[in-house]
């Protein structure tokens, strides 16, 4: 692991030393890539193009003007997506895709896998991951699994580094705000004779509030929900690029993250969090003597290293083209608990190489074909696991059809070999149709997924070796419409997924477990634009999910109802102004908690620019504008009205 590391950090290196004494490249205009995407086929293509798929995408302009510091905060607005954390910034944060577990969503950092393997079902953790030098993001909703197998079940997200172009410039800035909360950062990006680079740093420190809810009157007190449980954010980001010819051509692209949060006891015997609430313990008597008195040290360390290695080859004037990657990503967490003692440690790998071709026999049909094998491995001191890794050898192959302007289909199929559960085939088909005189499309998706269970899943205290693959199958149906030139577009969407065998931890067996039944999720995503002006873009969205376990039991944390509204303006050539606003409906609690429901909440949200000149920009923002109290989680406290300012150079 640490030789393919090394290696490919040497790759991302030696590049740039013969090339960077040399002249940079005039300043040119640039095609941007907004309306070019490459999850939903794992190919470029133009938005519009990628059949019935579902998609929403998330530009650099979008970031840049609502000041957000984590990805978390930025995917909130996204029709179909719930995004809940356990706390404040830096705190365990999952996405619900469709009502659809944490662990059914594949989050992806410019391909390569950011679902940490020895987490306990394979979930990501979106907590630990800023904006620096981010692109774009591309959220594509539906059953991706023949493209990207186990944990696509749900949807994929995948989060791009920005890439270098034009002249070089620099970039840096500084911000600071509520909870004692500062922000450096800076970076570089540009192209030098044939080589493009974007280089990006940040720190984040923050003292935060207290992960215990200090509003919520039903959690115990007693001077335990009081003390700021604060984070601490190192990002370093890079993606260089080297044309060695039109025809050839070497990328490679890594991030490091370092993150520590500080967090509270939390007691199973009663549900109850807080600082120093005390632990769980087989005598009752013990279970419920929390000691406010105590050190309060608890916190959680990670380290995360993705790294990838791409080398493209194109042929017979791009009829024809070659990628052959090889990734990397290792996750490394430390648990310590009140008094600073190691309480739990987790390793987490997994290395891919894959080779996907391409073929362009018809100017309107692209055909791909790809292989791959991924290796996931996890280590325990805590949990006695020791060198625990399961193997899957993929196999795909895509056909996309585009007749005329009217019609496109996407459809494909793959089959992974797992070297535990053995084989499994998954397919997807996504048409969609355009009636030109009135500028409606329609759109349509059917797949299939599978997600293997995770090394904890299987191999903890809590696990068991004879789980199986949990299996799924989903589709949508919707409309797209165009009015007033373009400057009106409405969009519905129904969908329906179905998962059987789901994996969910067993209260009373104390251990993961198949379900008995099927687990489904149905609902609609609407979504109103109108941008009057070049200046004024008005977004509304609302999503119904109605989520069922086999018993007919809504699953936790996912509203019913959700509504957002976006605004952003454009005042003058200076400055702009945006606000969003966030409603969300009551949503179930887990099993433990002592209250089966969570109310409803509304959060509002401002950021500004002001340009003072061509070089310098000021800014802020305040989250949560009129103080709401709400939980995404029972008992954890969520920011109240916060306020920032900065300042960014650039050249």
């Amino acid at each position: 692991m640490k030789m393919f590391q090394i290696l490919v950090c040497m790759a991302t290196l030696l590049p740039a030393v013969p090339v960077w004494a040399a002249d940079s490249e005039p300043d040119q205009e640039v095609a941007t890539m907004t309306e070019v995407v490459v999850t939903a086929t794992r190919s470029e293509a133009l938005q519009d193009k990628v059949g019935g798929s579902s998609i929403t995408v998330i530009s650099a302009e979008e970031i840049e003007q609502k000041k957000q510091i984590t990805v978390a905060e930025v995917l909130k607005g996204v029709p179909g997506l719930d995004v809940k954390a356990n706390g404040g910034p830096g705190t365990n944060t999952s996405v619900f895709m469709r009502g659809a577990d944490n662990k059914n969503t594949l989050i992806l950092v410019d391909g390569i896998m950011f679902n940490d393997p020895s987490q306990a079902n394979r979930g990501a953790n979106l907590g630990t991951l800023t904006t620096d030098n981010i692109e774009r993001i591309e959220i594509v909703r539906g059953p991706m699994s023949v493209l990207y197998g186990s944990n696509a079940t749900a949807g994929v997200i995948n989060i791009i580094t920005k890439k270098g172009t034009g002249s070089p410039k620099i970039h840096a800035g500084i911000e600071g705000g509520s909870e004692e909360t500062w922000k450096i950062y800076g970076g570089s990006a540009g192209k030098v004779k044939k080589l493009d680079y974007s280089i990006a740093a940040s720190r984040t420190e923050s003292k935060g509030f207290s992960t215990a809810n200090d509003d919520n009157d039903q959690i115990p007190h007693d001077g335990n929900t009081s003390e700021e449980d604060g984070w601490e954010n190192t990002t370093l980001s890079t993606n260089l690029g080297l044309e060695i010819n039109p025809e050839f051509k070497i990328n490679t692209v890594v991030r490091y993250l370092d993150s520590s949060v500080e967090l509270d006891d939390y007691n199973y015997s009663t549900g109850s969090l807080g600082d120093r609430i005390g632990g769980w313990d087989p005598d009752p008597l013990k279970s419920n003597l929390p000691e406010p008195d105590g050190l309060k040290k608890s916190r959680a360390e990670s380290k995360e290293l993705f790294a990838r290695l791409n080398l493209h080859n194109s042929f017979a004037d791009d009829k024809f083209s070659s990628d052959l990657a090889l990734q990397s990503a290792n996750h490394n967490r430390d648990s310590f608990d009140n008094d600073g003692l190691p309480s739990y440690d987790y390793n987490g790998t997994s290395r891919e190489v894959t080779w996907q071709g391409g073929a362009h026999l018809h100017e309107a049909n692209l055909i791909t074909i790809g292989v791959g094998h991924q290796r996931e491995e996890m280590e325990s001191t805590a949990e006695a696991i020791t060198d625990k890794n399961a193997e899957t050898i993929s196999y795909w192959l895509q056909d996309q059809i585009l007749v005329g302007d009217n019609f496109d289909l996407v459809v494909g199929g793959r089959l992974d070999d797992h070297d535990k559960f053995g084989s499994e085939f998954t397919y997807r088909i996504a048409p969609a149709y355009t009636l030109a005189a009135t500028k409606t499309t329609f759109k349509a998706n059917y797949g299939t997924g599978f997600r293997a269970p995770s090394l904890y899943e299987l191999y903890s205290a809590y696990g068991s070796d004879v789980l199986e693959a949990e299996k799924s199958t989903g589709w949508n149906l919707g409309a797209e419409q165009e009015l007033l030139a373009g400057q009106l577009k409405l969009g519905v969407t129904y969908f329906e997924m179905k998962f059987e065998d789901r994996i969910d931890y067993d209260f009373v067996l104390w251990h993961y477990a198949q379900q008995p039944g099927d687990t489904r999720t149905k609902g609609v995503e609407t979504v109103i634009g109108y941008t009057p002006t070049e200046s004024l873009t008005l977004q509304l969205s609302y999503t119904y999910n109605n989520t069922e376990d086999p018993n007919g039991k809504r699953l936790a944390r996912r509203p019913m109802n959700k509504i957002f509204f976006d605004a952003r303006y454009r005042i003058g050539e200076k400055a702009s102004i945006s606000m969003d606003l966030n409603w969300a409906g009551e949503r179930d609690c887990i099993t433990t908690a002592p209250v089966e429901t969570l109310d409803s909440y509304t959060v509002v949200n401002l950021a500004t620019t002001y340009d003072l000149t061509e070089q310098i920009q000021f800014y802020g923002r305040v989250d949560n504008l009129f103080d709401e109290k709400y939980e995404e989680a029972w008992s954890y406290a969520t920011p109240g009205l916060s306020a920032y300012v900065g300042m960014k150079f650039h050249n």
